[in-house]
């Protein structure tokens, strides 16, 4: 079986989607085609773990083609441990959001396309071992986010989307500028410049051209991620976003620049990566803090998850700045944990919206008493988001501050000590989030009493979406191991 598969079926996903009439075929041809490619996911998990056994290669399941050949441009692509991870928690998300998006009526065929061409973008990126293909597939990715705020969103969406839209357009601008910057400074024994990844490790850019280049890449693929102070886009685009695409985006896109941060700039230059390491903390540290702070200064629930993811993903950016073994790892347990997590937050916010028509906290409170599993849904992803025992957001933010403390200089110890104290930030954005809009009195502005009453529950498709990330995240929360030892290289 070949791993292009993980290309291919979103790609018939959407061609099918296409040539549907009328909206139930279409649910059924996107589910379907989002749970063939979780399968499927299993499969190629299957097939990694069987030749990891026998091949010491860092490396698995290569396909590698001749795609242009006058730049020596190839479709070569391959798995290992971190990237296996990325493809897993795509999968997740994208059945996840898929589910949650089950009754949008309007233009249903192009929303359900949308999502599936993003899927497909991110599973290309994330398998790719050729620059230019990698950089291709993150372009796919970045398309359909435009117009699924802009169709589908709410409030100001042409300003969100074309805000987003620029931002990581110029992110892939300088994210282009570093890959050439790779290619023409590498060379094969045959005397041709590369984009292979495998090979631009083993031939060693030389220390100044690597510090040239090496901002370009981080910077550009920071944007993705929300990289201080090029994070604007992030509350903007996510409050603005439709539920699913809001989970598309927290849970996949911006894992594509943690991804990217990782495997193309630091692992392919890592003398640059250590002499600007100092940098990276910095701006990963004030991004904890930053964004701690401002997410308590929010009234809107997905203004809430959005400043507090660009928290969280300072934490994969502080363990990819630290550059010990055990902080890189907890960047990607991050990566992980925050994919599912802020995926059910925003699930869950989405679920509350549909139904009482707002997102302030203070129009909103007692829910409990009318959707029990939707404010559970919310428990959890808030316990998760504050770091709670037993799930996964515990497992990846005490990696990171592990690994971040094995750094003995005074400087790096003093970020993870700062790092550290924005836990308690959180818990008080997030448990006074909690308190207010599911317990005390019953309260949801506009509406009389009765019509509160009324309100129901998740449906089947909800708890389905629901219960899928929730697996994920108590699978790593409460036995670790087994991503651990996936991601270990």
């Amino acid at each position: 079986m070949s791993l292009s598969l993980l290309i291919i079926l979103p790609l018939i996903t959407a061609v099918a989607l296409l040539l549907c009439n009328g909206l139930k075929p279409v649910r059924v041809v996107a589910l379907t085609g989002a749970v063939v490619q979780l399968l499927y996911s299993f499969y190629v998990l299957l097939m990694y773990h069987n030749q990891r056994v026998f091949d010491g290669t860092p490396m698995l399941l290569q396909e590698n083609h001749v795609w242009f050949a006058p730049l020596n441009i190839h479709y070569h692509v391959g798995v290992d441990g971190i990237s296996m991870a990325m493809i897993m928690l795509t999968a997740f998300v994208t059945v996840a959001g898929i589910l949650v998006s089950w009754k949008i009526e309007k233009l249903s065929k192009e929303f359900f396309f949308l999502l599936t061409l993003l899927s497909m973008g991110a599973y290309g990126f994330f398998i790719s071992l050729d620059l230019f293909t990698l950089f291709f597939f993150l372009e796919i990715a970045v398309i359909p986010k435009f117009l699924l705020i802009g169709i589908w969103g709410s409030g100001r969406k042409e300003y969100s989307a074309m805000k987003l839209a620029l931002m990581l357009m110029g992110g892939s601008a300088l994210v282009f500028v570093g890959l050439a910057g790779l290619y023409f400074s590498t060379q094969t024994a045959g005397g041709e410049h590369t984009f292979n990844m495998l090979q631009i490790a083993q031939l060693r850019i030389p220390p100044e051209t690597q510090l040239i280049f090496f901002p370009f890449a981080f910077v550009g693929f920071g944007i993705f991620t929300a990289l201080f102070p090029f994070h604007t886009w992030v509350p903007d685009g996510h409050s603005s976003a439709p539920t699913a695409a809001s989970m598309f985006l927290a849970g996949i896109s911006m894992k594509l620049g943690g991804y990217g941060c990782l495997r193309v700039a630091t692992l392919l230059m890592p003398d640059a990566a250590h002499a600007y390491s100092w940098i990276i903390i910095l701006l990963a540290t004030v991004a904890i803090i930053y964004g701690a702070f401002a997410t308590m200064m929010q009234t809107d629930l997905k203004y809430i998850n959005a400043y507090s993811s660009i928290s969280h993903c300072g934490f994969v950016l502080l363990g990819i700045g630290m550059m010990t073994q055990t902080a890189i790892m907890g960047a990607v347990l991050q990566m992980v944990s925050h994919g599912l997590m802020t995926a059910l937050f925003f699930a869950a916010i989405g679920m509350l919206y549909e139904r009482t028509h707002t997102r302030e906290v203070a129009q909103i409170g007692g829910l409990l008493k009318v959707m029990p599993f939707i404010a559970t849904v919310f428990v959890i992803a808030g316990l998760c988001s504050l770091g709670l025992p037993g799930l996964s957001g515990f497992v990846a933010e005490v990696t990171v501050f592990m690994g971040s403390w094995e750094n003995a200089d005074v400087w790096y110890r003093l970020a993870t000590i700062l790092a550290c104290a924005s836990i308690v930030v959180t818990a008080v954005y997030i448990l006074r989030a909690m308190g207010k809009v599911i317990m005390g009195p019953l309260q949801v502005e506009g509406a009389s009493l009765q019509q509160a009453g009324a309100l129901g529950d998740a449906g089947w498709n909800e708890k389905a979406a629901a219960g899928l990330l929730i697996i994920g995240i108590i699978a790593i929360g409460v036995a670790p191991f087994w991503l651990t030892e996936l991601i270990k290289q």
